[in-house]
């Protein structure tokens, strides 16, 4: 089956990797489906650099933590596009910024809402509506991670990578239980990428960090991270399921 005009969903596609992944998706044949929450003008700006390559795309307004919200970006995608084939589960905020005994709980728990219970409801609403168990006709996940899963980010985002830690756990956890179910369900990890999200309120980029740059000497692009999803939700990747993908240049 090609992805001709396959239904995808991407949280949080205004900007970033999932403004990359959307943007590649429709390139490639699927109709794209991106959730946004505050920026209008970025997810606008997405919106357009899709259809004027000829892509098909919506955009819709919501929080990727909130059910409701979920249910009618699924239920957006279906009425305009047809059956969903595959979500990219990528909304995520980065956190509180420093030593997690800095930091204020209120903060904690929004970045945690959206980072794990919002991706824990995008992945379970999926999987209703993909699963042959429910009568759909299977698809692929691909969550958005991180390395610092891995590194643990210390000094910076503890609880953030807690929050990622989640987000392999989800995602092994899940793959095992669908596998039979026609559901792959993988995760990338990128590194150190240069997007918005390095620029820190009064810290500067911190892309600008000697101490971050990986061993390839340099942060990886928004696109670079969307090449691999792209081949994640792909039937190339047929046999692959639960695995964490590093997209991090050796960090």
């Amino acid at each position: 089956m090609s992805s001709a005009h396959k239904s995808l969903v991407v949280t949080g596609g205004g900007r970033g990797i999932g403004a990359a992944v959307a943007r590649m998706a429709a390139q490639r044949g699927y109709a794209v489906t991106f959730s946004y929450i505050g920026n209008a003008e970025a997810a606008e700006a997405t919106l357009a650099a899709i259809r004027e390559a000829g892509g098909q795309a919506q955009a819709v307004r919501g929080d990727a933590a909130r059910e409701e919200d979920i249910r009618t970006l699924f239920d957006a995608a279906e009425d305009h596009f047809g059956p969903i084939a595959g979500l990219v589960n990528n909304a995520g905020i980065i956190g509180p910024y420093g030593r997690l005994d800095e930091a204020a709980p209120d903060d904690l728990r929004r970045m945690l809402d959206i980072n794990v219970t919002g991706a824990v409801l995008c992945a379970r609403e999926a999987v209703r509506r993909m699963s042959t168990r429910h009568g759909g006709q299977g698809g692929s996940i691909v969550n958005v991670g991180s390395i610092a899963a891995v590194l643990g980010s210390p000094n910076e985002y503890v609880g953030y990578a807690a929050s990622k830690g989640a987000v392999d756990s989800l995602t092994v956890g899940l793959a095992r239980e669908v596998a039979k179910e026609g559901i792959r369900v993988n995760c990338v990890r990128p590194g150190l990428i240069d997007t918005d999200i390095q620029i820190i309120p009064g810290k500067g980029n911190r892309l600008d960090n000697p101490a971050l740059i990986p061993p390839a000497g340099r942060a990886g692009t928004a696109d670079e991270v969307a090449e691999t999803v792209l081949w994640l939700l792909s039937d190339a990747a047929s046999y692959v399921t639960g695995a964490l993908l590093n997209v991090s240049g050796g960090r």
